[in-house]
């Protein structure tokens, strides 16, 4: 049985880590852990352990600072590196955060710094082929080296309810949840909620983040408007289960238009119809499919939002059938399956 090393300071238990590491055994390897002390001296950590010397060496989603390391050390036993970043450092910081402005020589250095680094992978892999995209056109990634592998579900904890979740009981529940970071637009739900004006709805948000405070003032007073603190992660399936409607990202970033987020595969697994931001990020089919479950809105655009959920919530008769297409599209689109298909055919020939 080939063997992976898991390579970095990762965490384990995040969602796409998790994911990954359960459909590796199905596909017949092993996997072996590594958390070097000091990211920037992982190689040398390595070779006073005396690491064996596995098949693969993986270095995890967000875990820029350890691929150095990881590929020094890969380089020196002569076996390939797959680096999974999920999200760029360059892009977060300029696009994202605007940290730094584009033209700054902070900006240049950093794309350097990025490019270098996933230029030292064997293979990189992206959760959408916009992203793969970027990762060839900005940061310099070969495309033979790139794989694209959807984020998904974990669908042990992400699937139906009972039948009688299906069906709508008054008042309409409509949930946001996440980390209230740029790329998810929530202050586009509250100037929505702000502005609504059909049937009525009650705004659910769980989560914190830095622009939670401005969401909040923007419905100050409303009291169909609600704001909670995170929920545990094994809670999370029945909180979705109990809206009628799950919102996904409304952002305008660049970043915003590359992602498919997890809030969405996890709502689409748990059978829930979705309203989300149209996006390239998707499959074709998908977006084009006007019995998907997803229900796309124009990014940034409250008013639009606004329209569409008033609609929804007119004809709450709709969301038994909605909520079976979403699970289809799921299924069709995101399952695991199709994930363990694409993890395979990264891993070939590596």
């Amino acid at each position: 049985m080939p063997s992976v090393l898991w390579w970095g300071r990762f965490d384990p238990d995040y969602s796409r880590n998790r994911i990954l590491r359960k459909l590796l055994p199905d596909l017949g390897w092993s996997i072996v852990d590594f958390h070097p002390r000091f990211s920037a001296l992982g190689d040398v950590e390595a070779r006073l352990k005396r690491l064996a010397k596995p098949d693969l060496v993986w270095v995890p989603c967000f875990r820029q600072r350890d691929l150095g390391a990881a590929s020094r050390w890969a380089k020196r036993q002569g076996v390939p590196v797959l680096f999974d970043p999920l999200i760029s450092a360059y892009d977060k910081q300029v696009f994202e955060r605007e940290k730094l402005a584009l033209d700054s020589a902070a900006a240049r250095r950093l794309l350097a710094w990025e490019r270098k680094l996933l230029q030292s992978a064997d293979r990189v892999i992206a959760d959408t082929p916009v992203h793969a995209d970027f990762f060839a056109d900005t940061l310099g990634v070969s495309r033979e080296r790139l794989s694209v592998v959807y984020v998904g579900a974990e669908e042990s904890l992400f699937s139906p309810g009972p039948v009688e979740q299906t069906s709508h009981v008054a008042p309409f529940e409509v949930l946001f949840y996440g980390s209230f970071i740029p790329l998810q637009g929530a202050e586009v739900i509250a100037e929505a909620a702000r502005l609504y004006g059909g049937p009525p709805v009650h705004w659910r948000f769980i989560g914190n983040g830095p622009s939670r405070k401005r969401c909040e003032s923007l419905v100050r007073g409303m009291d169909n408007v609600t704001f909670e603190d995170w929920v545990a992660y094994q809670d999370l399936p029945e909180q979705i289960r109990h809206a009628d409607v799950v919102l996904g990202i409304f952002g305008t970033t660049q970043k915003a238009g590359r992602v498919i987020p997890n809030k969405v595969y996890q709502a689409l697994a748990c059978g829930r119809p979705v309203i989300t931001r149209r996006s390239p990020a998707y499959p074709k089919e998908m977006t084009e499919d006007m019995e998907s479950g997803v229900i796309w809105v124009e990014a940034g655009a409250s008013a639009d939002l606004c329209a569409k959920l008033a609609d929804l919530a007119r004809h709450p008769e709709s969301l038994p059938e909605l909520s079976g297409r979403a699970r289809s599209s799921y299924q069709h689109f995101a399952s695991s399956d199709l994930i363990a298909q694409q993890l395979a055919a990264t891993l070939t020939g590596i």
